[in-house]
């Protein structure tokens, strides 16, 4: 317990409460206002959770002024560089790094959940030709709870690590197969041989009619982009996942539910915007235009990939997306790529403005995420996709921890501006 407190006065009675002041590991230390509305007979008002955190936490740690992302401790950058995505997943779930024997295991487990039953191909076809595969990943996803009868006592761990790793090894499957619909080709199986992004590529890039082959840099760099998505704390999704799962709904459902909040185009879906911008900038001479634009208070356009809720210094994903938004293009002989050509001259021109300064308007991740996706081969309609992929494990994480914890059901108060409380009037005596 907290042995520093924090004293509240109200003015309007005298009363007073002294509130306990909890230190975590890293980061600012929080007032615990559990008791405020015992005391005070008040609710505090906090929209979008500017200055609230939500649930103790210990999987990730982001500190935006100084620009720094930590996975169980470990700065993001060293597991970019050094780890591979199941190895960060293992890491999130379990806390520690694992043994080589311990990482085999769990490769082999998660390779091993890769199919699905036969039946859910069959949903597919309820979608329209052209539906978005996130459409199709937020109904897929909730459709497991139908099909894993058992694996749904979330009171039972054996229950629980079962639905990890059948979410971990299965989503890559309905995520490359909802690509495969909308485009009208067969969907490919999985190869558990191969490794998890491998995979991944090889189900939604082939066809039945040519052969498979993709440069190990090229998966090396989407097995990077993974890592730098797997995980970044209580953001709209995965807070959605813990409010969802406080309910006691099963994984599935949880899941389903944070696919739907990363959807929205200030969530994991800016990386598609970010990209349809660059092409609508079109030519390094034309920067300066859209740079007034978005200065413009009265103008509705946003410079996309600049600016965080939290980092309000360079995000540390956002340089290594850079570096491997490089490796991609030189791997492929395209060094030159006018869009990204186009982002390096727009982040250097943001730069130096002096408004993007002040504002604190760095690059964030999505500036040269689309780049190196497409790059690579990725759909623009699947970038969203891609994140959900990754960051499921950070859910699940979210979602474990939540049930371990036993929080109550989550349930925010409100500030309510309507009506007073008033009495019926008949349908006759209304004017």
């Amino acid at each position: 317990m907290a042995e520093e407190t924090v004293t509240i006065v109200d003015n309007r009675t005298g009363n007073r409460a002294d509130l306990p002041i909890l230190q975590g590991t890293e980061g600012p230390s929080v007032v615990d206002i559990s008791r405020f509305y015992k005391e005070f007979g008040l609710f505090t008002l906090d929209p979008g959770f500017q200055s609230t955190a939500s649930c103790e936490s210990a999987i990730t740690f982001v500190d935006g002024d100084e620009g720094i992302l930590l996975y169980r401790g470990y700065p993001v950058e060293q597991l970019a560089e050094k780890s591979t995505f199941l190895e960060v997943c293992y890491l999130l779930l379990e806390g520690e790094l694992p043994t080589r024997s311990q990482y085999d295991r769990f490769c082999r487990t998660v390779m091993q959940e890769t199919m699905i039953d036969e039946q859910m191909r069959n949903f597919y076809k309820g979608y329209r030709h052209d539906a978005h595969p996130m459409a199709i990943m937020v109904g897929m996803m909730g459709a497991f709870s139908a099909f894993f009868h058992d694996s749904l006592d979330i009171q039972n761990p054996k229950h629980r690590e079962l639905s990890l790793f059948r979410l971990i090894g299965k989503l890559p499957t309905i995520a490359a197969a909802s690509y495969k619909y909308s485009v009208g080709q067969p969907f490919i199986f999985p190869k558990s041989k191969l490794g998890y992004i491998e995979n991944f590529l090889r189900m939604l890039l082939k066809v039945p009619s040519a052969k498979f082959k993709i440069s190990p840099r090229l998966v090396r760099a989407m097995e990077q982009i993974f890592i730098l998505h797997a995980d970044h704390e209580q953001g709209a999704s995965a807070s959605t996942v813990r409010l969802a799962g406080s309910s006691m709904a099963n994984p599935f459902a949880a899941i389903s539910a944070g696919i739907s909040s990363l959807w929205g185009p200030t969530h994991g879906g800016a990386d598609e915007a970010v990209l349809q911008m660059l092409r609508e900038i079109g030519s390094v001479d034309r920067i300066g235009a859209y740079i007034q634009r978005a200065k413009d208070p009265n103008d509705p356009f946003r410079l996309m990939g600049f600016g965080h809720r939290v980092y309000k210094k360079y995000d540390p994903r956002a340089r290594m997306m850079k570096k491997i938004a490089q490796d991609v293009l030189s791997e492929l002989g395209r060094e030159d790529d006018p869009l990204f050509q186009l982002a390096l001259k727009l982040e250097e021109i943001a730069h130096d403005d002096d408004y993007f300064c002040r504002k604190g308007l760095c690059p964030n991740i999505e500036l040269y995420s689309g780049i190196a996706q497409s790059a690579i081969g990725i759909p623009s309609n699947m970038f969203t996709v891609v994140f959900a992929m990754a960051r499921s494990v950070g859910w699940i994480c979210q979602w474990m921890e939540m049930i371990g914890s036993k929080e109550s059901i989550g349930r925010p108060r409100q500030l309510y501006v309507g009506a007073s409380c008033r009495d019926y009037v008949p349908l006759h005596r209304r004017p």
